[in-house]
Parts: C-alpha cells; structure tokens; sequence
C-alpha cells in the first residue's frame, strides 16, 4: 500500500481508538497517561517536545512526569511516535499513522519545526528502489534543516 502526504493531520476523534487498539495489539495497557498523551498529539497538530506534553493540561498534575516521559519513550520504540529535532535541542514527538508521513523542516537556531505542504519528494524514488530491490514495505522520513525566516531576519538585523 502506498504512503499518502497529508498536510493536514485526520480527525482526531477518529483516530484516538484507532491509535489506542494499535498500542494494545503491541501489549500496551489504556491508562488515562496513554489516552491523554495520544489525545493531546492528535489534537495540536504540530510536534511537541516531551516538557510540552508533561506541562499539558490533561496531564499536569494528573499524571507523574516520569510517568509521562516513559509513555513517550515507550510508543516511540512501539513505532507510534515519531521523534523530531536537531541532536543538541529537546526532541519533539508526533503521531506516526501506517502509510502516512509527514515531512518537516527544522530551524538550526532556534529549533522550531514546521511540516512542509507539499507533495513529498521522496516518494517517488521509493516506489522505484522497491522495485528494483525487491523489498516491501518500505518507509521513510524526511527533515530539512536550515535557518528559518525570523531568525534569518534577526541575524541580518545584528550585522
């Protein structure tokens, strides 16, 4: 099955019990930690750094923070979470949907990460090694790096 690019992340009120059945399958228990962390990914729509999820509302003072970084930890290794970010900055996690991918591009300065609106560029070269190679099932992901617009305008404006 093809990977679509979605520039926009699905419903979340679909996807919360799709995502809980998969965490299941994998031998992962429902506790409120596991609903609220997927919730609240599936409902910012954009990646968040594990302090961001600790310090969310429905978890705040609702759930032990080591608790919560165990959580992320764990659906990372499970494939459920994706982790984002440069190597000397916090990493940000977002939801990784089977046969999807999103594609972003990173800030080198200030390490925001924006997803990219377009169709992927790597798709293609995909479908051909898998041709050529035979394998199956293949997947990527995609970060650019660069400096972005506001910190592009903030060094011009210091020189």
């Amino acid at each position: 099955m093809a990977k679509t690019h979605h520039s926009h992340p699905p419903r979340p009120e679909k996807d919360l019990e799709s995502l809980i059945a998969r965490c299941r399958g994998l031998g992962m228990r429902r506790t409120h930690t596991l609903d609220a962390v997927l919730g609240l990914l599936l409902a910012t729509h954009r990646p968040l750094s594990a302090s961001e999820i600790v310090d969310s509302p429905p978890l705040k003072g609702k759930c032990d923070p080591a608790t919560v970084y165990r959580m992320v930890v764990r659906l990372e290794e499970q494939g459920i979470l994706r982790r984002l970010g440069l190597r000397d900055r916090a990493a940000h996690y977002t939801i990784r949907h089977p046969h999807t991918h999103d594609d972003y591009i990173v800030c080198t300065r200030c390490g925001t990460i924006e997803e990219l609106d377009m169709q992927c560029p790597v798709e293609a070269l995909e479908d051909e090694i898998a041709r050529k190679s035979g394998f199956t099932n293949l997947d990527h992901e995609l970060e650019f790096f660069g400096v972005c617009p506001s910190c592009s305008d903030d060094h011009t404006a210091a020189a």
